[in-house]
């Protein structure tokens, strides 16, 4: 069980006031807050072992390399990948998912087939529309249902030999709705098609192991896993990783440069040009190491009562409608609603002078709203450091500005 006021104490930001008011934050699906020790971590790279690293002959790059590579070995026991090198050091999610629909411009050709869901993040949709424009793939989509579940009988008739790849996320940034990516993984490599995991949503609240998993690619971004921005990681099976072109040239991902020919390095550093973010990469284990020790079952157990108890007290104000799964086991820690007659942002603008944090808009997934014809929501997203008597706050906010509103 947490100690929430353990849990919350580590954390700076949640002490301040935001207009006057104690800081309610529930904007954790666009980033997370940092713990101290995270903070701190950053400051002691730079203040102890700051240098370049995989180059230098000194101690720091010596020291700095060691960190940055166990960094490499932590994660790839979080995900309890099969080898440390199948884990590359990216930017973020979006890094990761453009790294690898760049790499597949090399292996598609005309009227090849690419599937991407209904529920995706725009990060997950633009990269493949390029990539089907430069190649003459065709891109297809999973639908969904009014309730935001993606229809599986619909993607099996979508599947065939020309499919080359699916990428879909885990779970939805707008919606809130867990994917069974087990299903899709499983009818996917059916018909020989590699599977992308966009895990930026669910990193934060699911712990997977991506051999059992069996997924290709599996990505996410560091900072909504409590960790620095700038930072992210893209797992690929080694097969894949070996088949992919470079994304970018230049230092550190060469085994050798002429004038007439330069031969790449072996993975991972294939993929990791010029100099990284050496210390976001360092920082980016230690926020694994704090989830670790959280445990992400009490995580998971934590979050889902704080998504039971919102979506009861918020049910009760009239003239709201929460879109996604009914069912909360099909869902994580997110709840995005409307309140009849009123826009999101006007909501959200009032909700923001009582010192919370929600999201208003389209949340990166313009389909989603199309499909709801919607012209955005109010997304309230919890992470196991926000409590019920936060989630109360929300409610008298919502009051308030329904009644400024009508």
């Amino acid at each position: 069980m947490l100690d929430i006021n353990k849990v919350r104490s580590q954390f700076p930001i949640l002490t301040q006031k935001v207009n006057g008011k104690p800081l309610v934050y529930f904007d954790n699906a666009a980033t997370s807050q940092k713990p101290k020790v995270v903070i701190d971590a950053i400051a002691n790279y730079y203040e102890e072992i700051n240098a370049n690293i995989h180059r230098g002959v000194h101690k720091l790059s010596q020291l700095a390399t060691d960190a940055y590579e166990q960094s490499r070995l932590k994660i790839q026991q979080h995900l309890n990948a099969k080898h440390n090198f199948e884990i590359i050091f990216t930017a973020g999610t979006t890094a990761g998912i453009n790294l690898v629909a760049n790499g597949f411009g090399s292996l598609l050709k005309n009227d090849d087939e690419v599937i991407i869901s209904a529920l995706e993040h725009h990060s997950n949709i633009v990269p493949w529309q390029m990539l089907c424009e430069k190649t003459g793939a065709k891109l297809k989509v999973i639908p969904m249902d009014e309730n935001a579940e993606l229809l599986l009988e619909e993607y099996e008739k979508l599947l065939s030999e020309k499919t080359k790849i699916v990428a879909v996320n885990y779970i939805s940034n707008a919606i809130g709705t867990i994917n069974p990516i087990e299903k899709i993984i499983e009818k996917a490599h059916q018909v020989g098609a590699a599977v992308l995991i966009d895990a930026a949503q669910s990193a934060p609240h699911i712990k997977v192991d991506v051999q059992k998993l069996d997924c290709d690619f599996y990505i996410f971004s560091g900072h909504k896993i409590c960790g620095p921005t700038g930072t992210g990681i893209l797992y690929g099976k080694e097969k894949w990783l070996n088949q992919l072109p470079p994304y970018q040239g230049g230092g550190e991902m060469i085994k050798e440069v002429t004038f007439e020919k330069t031969t790449y390095a072996e993975i991972p550093h294939k993929f990791e040009a010029g100099t990284p973010n050496i210390s976001g990469g360092i920082v980016l284990g230690k926020a694994i190491d704090f989830l670790n020790e959280i445990g992400f079952e009490n995580i998971q157990q934590y979050e889902h009562e704080l998504l039971q108890y919102a979506t009861a007290k918020l049910l009760e104000i009239d003239g709201l409608k929460i879109y996604g799964p009914k069912m909360l086991d099909k869902k994580t820690s997110v709840i995005s609603f409307n309140i009849e007659g009123l826009h999101p942002y006007d909501v959200g603008s009032i909700v923001d002078n009582m010192g919370i944090a929600v999201r208003t808009g389209h949340h990166c997934a313009q389909p989603v709203m199309q499909f709801f014809d919607i012209p955005g929501t109010i997304r309230a997203s919890f992470s196991f450091y926000n409590t019920k008597e936060e989630i109360d706050a929300l409610i008298v906010a919502l009051h308030k500005a329904k009644s400024m509103l009508a």
